[in-house]
């Protein structure tokens, strides 16, 4: 308020009544005063005479005395109260900024403060330059410890492989590889197509002499004995039970339903992890339906009775025709 050119209401006289002060006090006598009144009046006392109007009032008259005593001293009134609370002032105050940093007045202590960061920031540096250096010593040690250790299993390759192409040589002058088949053919062991790598074609060779199948292909090929095999299920099971059925046996139907419809959604499922590997687009499968698997196993049931209907009647025409010939031959014998 002293700054901002803020001017009390209160004049001398009534400032010193309000702190219970007469004139010609000490500075010491003043702020025992003004403590022991702002205790007393300040809003966030627990006290019972707790007011923040009393409060502003001693504060305006606190204000007032320290001008009116700086003004008999002729002294500057902030210049007077620093001084007499510098010597008085509690020692942890200096550390509530900055960091703890320096003493003296705030801006004493923020030139300290700003020192003492490009100090540290120096000593950071330091250390970030020497760990840098000591990790690439170490990398390189541990390079070199590396190399040594490549170049010890270098020198050990190659003289297994020489050893193995010496005792090759001892045996093509023994002739131990004259009676091998296919001498002095040339080996088959490239592709022919300029677009595949010849590593890879052999890998893909090696792999398929000996059975190996991808993931896809594997899954591919359950899936379609999985419906196959539930197609024929469904149908054998509708033939067990007769043209016309019963009611424990249209129980017995649904059941059978229902365990198809189960298998044909877990069947999907298989279809959605095979959609998810199978490496070529067109190479996906779609969903079975139930209602369109039980309409092709009742249609194939019709076409499996209608044919065995016909083969009955066909061996019951034989066996008639066979009846009938016997009977006429008898005749004819005893005619004769």
């Amino acid at each position: 308020r002293m700054l901002s050119g803020y001017k009390p209401k209160n004049n001398v006289q009534d400032s010193y009544k309000i702190l219970d002060l007469e004139e010609g006090c000490s500075l010491d006598d003043v702020r025992n005063s003004y403590h022991n009144l702002a205790k007393k009046y300040h809003p966030d006392s627990s006290s019972g005479a707790a007011d923040s109007k009393a409060f502003i009032r001693v504060e305006e008259a606190y204000r007032v005395v320290l001008s009116d005593l700086a003004a008999k001293k002729k002294l500057d009134p902030g210049e007077e109260e620093e001084d007499q609370f510098k010597s008085k002032s509690l020692q942890h105050r200096h550390y509530l900024s900055f960091e703890g940093v320096g003493i003296g007045t705030p801006s004493q202590r923020e030139k300290q403060y700003m020192q003492f960061r490009v100090d540290r920031a120096t000593e950071q540096v330091l250390e970030y330059r020497q760990q840098r250096l000591e990790s690439r010593y170490a990398g390189s040690d541990l390079s070199r410890a590396m190399d040594v250790r490549q170049s010890k299993k270098v020198k050990i390759t190659q003289a297994v492989e020489r050893l193995v192409e010496d005792l090759i040589q001892e045996s093509m002058a023994k002739g131990d590889f004259d009676n091998l088949s296919g001498k002095g053919k040339p080996l088959q062991k490239f592709s022919h197509s300029p677009h595949i790598d010849p590593m890879t074609h052999n890998l893909n060779r090696i792999l398929i002499d000996n059975g190996y199948q991808p993931e896809w292909i594997l899954l591919q090929k359950e899936i379609r004995e999985t419906i196959e095999r539930l197609r024929k299920g469904i149908v054998a099971s509708r033939r067990k039970l007769g043209e016309q059925m019963t009611p424990s046996e249209q129980k017995q139907w649904g059941r059978v339903c229902e365990q198809f419809a189960e298998d044909i959604r877990k069947l999907n499922k298989r279809v959605d992890n095979f959609n998810l590997v199978v490496p070529i687009l067109s190479r996906q499968m779609v969903h079975f339906s139930t209602d369109k698997e039980m309409r092709r196993a009742r249609e194939t049931y019709e076409a499996v009775t209608e044919k065995a209907s016909a083969s009955d009647t066909k061996g019951n025409e034989g066996e008639e025709g066979k009846t009938f010939g016997w009977k006429s031959s008898l005749l004819k014998w005893l005619k004769l």
